[in-house]
């Protein structure tokens, strides 16, 4: 719920796919001062009942969702996302520029910007997973071995195995909701040109570690967005907002300063 009382610049924080929206629970102190933060969990995540096993899905859903929310505020609000979250941000800035006061996206898995610009790079480090059978077998989507490709994928190989037994198991509680994201986004050939008409100020942030396939999508992404630019977290992987927090985060109050 919102509080219409509130009278700041809203801030909306979009989680990454298989995680809630506890993941931004630092950024969102830091903000709490300055702006009205509102960090949703996305459908069959966080405090929301589990996805059911045989409904279909596809993350349209997730979107129209969050631009209910941020239709309810009275006033453009800014979009923080990262990975699935930073898709979910672009497109509805994309929807519904009026909107949106600015967008700041940690390597947002906009992969259809890499197909409609033919970017040789990103796409052959997307068939690394893309060539595995496992990777869109709808009969062990989001399993433990669907999931040691996934993230193994993200983070290098060892990573889900590496991974607290806690941690595996909180992922697998969603896996199956997490699986339909993967295979909507996957689909989707949103090409760089319909960002066009973003008029607002967007951060796309990255990596130095991350996949190519994501390191092309933000620099796609910052050159299409009018007022794009693009920042590498040094020494970062995909998971940047976490493990490196406190960069990731100066970088997008930063920005939301600006825009503010």
């Amino acid at each position: 719920m919102t509080d219409a009382a509130d009278s700041r610049q809203p801030v909306v924080l979009l989680h990454s796919g298989g995680m809630s929206s506890r993941q931004w629970r630092r950024l969102a102190d830091a903000l709490g001062g300055s702006h009205r933060v509102v960090a949703p969990d996305f459908l069959g995540s966080g405090a929301n009942p589990a996805w059911p096993d045989a409904a279909p899905f596809g993350f349209p859903q997730d979107l129209d969702v969050i631009q209910r929310l941020v239709e309810g505020f009275g006033q453009p609000a800014h979009v923080v996302g990262h990975s699935y979250g930073g898709l979910i941000a672009i497109q509805l800035a994309r929807r519904a520029p009026h909107l949106i006061r600015s967008v700041a996206a940690y390597d947002p898995v906009a992969f259809g910007v890499l197909h409609g610009a033919a970017d040789a790079e990103g796409l052959a480090d997307l068939a690394r997973a893309e060539e595995a059978p496992l990777f869109a077998d709808a009969s062990r989507g989001g399993s433990d071995a669907w999931f040691e490709l996934f993230v193994d994928y993200w983070n290098g190989p060892g990573s889900w195995r590496a991974m607290a037994a806690p941690g595996r198991d909180a992922f697998l509680r969603v896996g199956r909701k997490v699986f339909l994201e993967v295979d909507s986004l996957m689909k989707d050939r949103t090409p760089a040109s319909a960002y066009a008409g973003v008029t607002a100020p967007a951060l796309f942030l990255t990596g130095e570690r991350s996949p190519a396939a994501a390191r092309r999508t933000v620099a796609i992404l910052a050159a299409a967005f009018p007022r794009g630019r693009a920042q590498t977290v040094a020494g970062a992987g995909h998971m940047g907002p976490i493990s490196h927090g406190a960069a990731v985060n100066e970088a997008i109050a930063a920005h939301l300063a600006a825009a503010s």
